[in-house]
């Protein structure tokens, strides 16, 4: 497309945005209608750990949402000299699951309870034995529950809970809704893409739960799957994503998703029998199924596709968090030698002395928990090495042990699907950006889950361009399903890699892992020690 054009489309508005909220930045991205990224802006935040909860701040959350618009628009101003002040449509995702709470008046109750919680195991194993379904310690009604088995005064006050991406969405547009897919991280949704009916009534029979005068479908936002419009952009809403006032109000808004949404969307994995996988501070795998699971596993997530298909999905609660952190190590020891080396630079040297490993990582073992892993059934974070003094310690061992460990609880969960369940996916796809690196992150992956790993050309763009393809997707005028929106319209001219598992690779990896789970014991011993 060519400038003049880009510039008359930004005037008239034919431009989606999407916005993200990960675990570590904020993202903004503006797509024209071919789904081409126009400009960005992004925030790094990081959560705290307060009175034994992890959270964010909803005031940090809207001074990063700002920032990345600010930064955005001021990209579209430089590259096409425009003044950005008409926005198509706009979609909002964010981490999934956890835990926000408001009273009648939209105060919120207590701090944001994130996904890397795990303090609602009772609540959890309880309502999973009361389903015969499997709820997940960091799904928002695990959160709730759990509020209401520690009689936390505020559970009286509830007038409604929300998501990350709801609680934004909420903001902008007035509108109390959610996508299904997030929607799915919240409470079961049945085959209609609707909350579970038969476990609602059963929440609400719980003699503890009767105790308040709410009933759970009262506080729970309304669903939308992907294509329908949940409301627009108010006068109110415009303002609060640019204080400077020149946007206008009026943009047609997307359901809010959950990052797995926007990760499916972005690595075109809707249909049934395909399957993404999302790596950062944290990672999930996903596979959109064609049959129920043979049983209830507590290790396998039941969720859906933007647009309300069933997904199994194997979510871990730490990923490349300790990698960054040895990252950072080096980089230190590297300027007290005077070296300035860039982000990129640094993490390309480090990978790519990989090579040289040998391929079960020379004894090394290595633990990347920052918080509580739910698979291991880690409680507490504590990052951990271990060796012997027979291990192999050098660099190239190193760093492979830490790629080992960044996958091994996904290793772990996907063995369930494999093993317990006969799902074997032809190919799975992956971004994030470990996969920046090119090869060695996408190899490894492929030798642990031995599964064939593609990695498209957009690998780093992930989530917030995702959410503004789903925008665009619903503002279009089409009678294409999801599925064929994506193929026909986004992906047909996309390019990608795929690497298979290596025999030697998959044979090392397995020696790592069994030596990774033999040693679990030290790990879960660490959690005594006090923060």
């Amino acid at each position: 497309m060519d400038i003049k054009t880009t510039i008359s489309d930004i005037k008239k508005g034919k431009i989606s945005l999407g916005i993200e909220l990960g675990s570590t930045q904020i993202k903004a991205v503006l797509i024209d209608d071919n789904a081409n990224p126009l400009a960005e802006g992004s925030y790094v935040w990081e959560n705290s750990y307060e009175d034994n909860i992890w959270t964010y701040s909803l005031e940090d959350a809207w001074k990063g949402i700002q920032s990345s618009y600010q930064q955005l628009a001021a990209n579209v101003q430089s590259k096409y000299h425009v003044q950005l002040q008409k926005i198509g449509a706009i979609g909002v995702s964010a981490m999934m699951h956890g835990y926000l709470a408001f009273d009648q008046a939209g105060k919120q109750l207590v701090p944001f309870r994130t996904w890397r919680n795990n303090i609602t195991q009772d609540a959890a194993d309880e309502l999973t034995k009361l389903f015969d379904f499997n709820i997940p310690l960091r799904w928002s009604i695990a959160h709730l529950y759990h509020a209401i088995l520690q009689q936390e005064k505020h559970v009286s006050q509830i007038d409604f809970i929300t998501t990350l991406a709801g609680y934004v969405h909420w903001q902008l547009s007035g509108e109390k809704v959610i996508g299904v897919g997030d929607a799915s991280g919240m409470f079961p949704i049945d085959e209609h893409s609707k909350f579970n009916q038969r476990m609602i009534d059963q929440f609400n029979g719980l003699p503890k739960v009767q105790a308040y005068d709410w009933q759970l479908s009262d506080i729970l936002p309304e669903i939308k799957v992907a294509g329908q419009p949940a409301g627009h952009l108010t006068a109110d809403g415009a303002k609060l994503l640019d204080p400077t006032g020149h946007l206008q109000s009026g943009s047609i808004m997307a359901a809010p998703e959950g990052d797995a949404g926007t990760g499916m969307i972005s690595t075109n994995s809707v249909r049934l029998r395909t399957g993404n996988i999302s790596v950062g501070t944290s990672a999930f795998s996903m596979v959109v199924l064609d049959k129920p699971l043979a049983k209830v596993h507590r290790d396998i997530d039941l969720v859906t596709t933007p647009d309300g298909l069933p997904v199994a999905m194997v979510h871990i609660n730490n990923c490349s968090s300790d990698i960054n952190a040895w990252a950072h190590l080096f980089a230190e020891f590297a300027g007290r030698l005077g070296l300035k080396l860039s982000a990129n630079k640094l993490y390309e040297t480090l990978f790519l002395d990989v090579v040289k490993s040998d391929t079960n990582a020379g004894g090394l073992v290595n633990y990347s928990y920052l918080s509580g892993e739910n698979i291991t059934n880690i409680q507490a974070g504590r990052p951990l090495f271990v060796r012997t003094p027979e291990s192999k310690f050098n660099l190239a061992n190193f760093m492979l042990a830490q790629l080992y460990s960044a996958f091994a609880p996904l290793k772990i969960g996907m063995d369930i699907l494999t093993k317990e369940e006969g799902i074997h996916p032809g190919v799975m796809i992956a971004q994030g950006g470990l996969f920046k690196t090119p090869v060695m992150a996408q190899q490894i992956l492929a030798n642990a889950l031995n599964i064939p790993i593609a990695v498209m050309n957009n690998a780093s763009v992930g989530g917030p361009w995702g959410m503004a393809v789903l925008a665009q997707y619903t503002a279009a005028d089409t009678d294409l399903d999801l599925a064929d929106y994506l193929d026909t319209k986004i992906f047909a001219d996309s390019e990608t890699m795929t690497l298979g598992p290596e025999p030697d690779g998959v044979k090392g990896y397995q020696e790592y892992i069994e030596r990774y789970q033999q040693a679990l014991p030290i790990e879960s011993q660490a959690s005594i020690l006090k923060d």
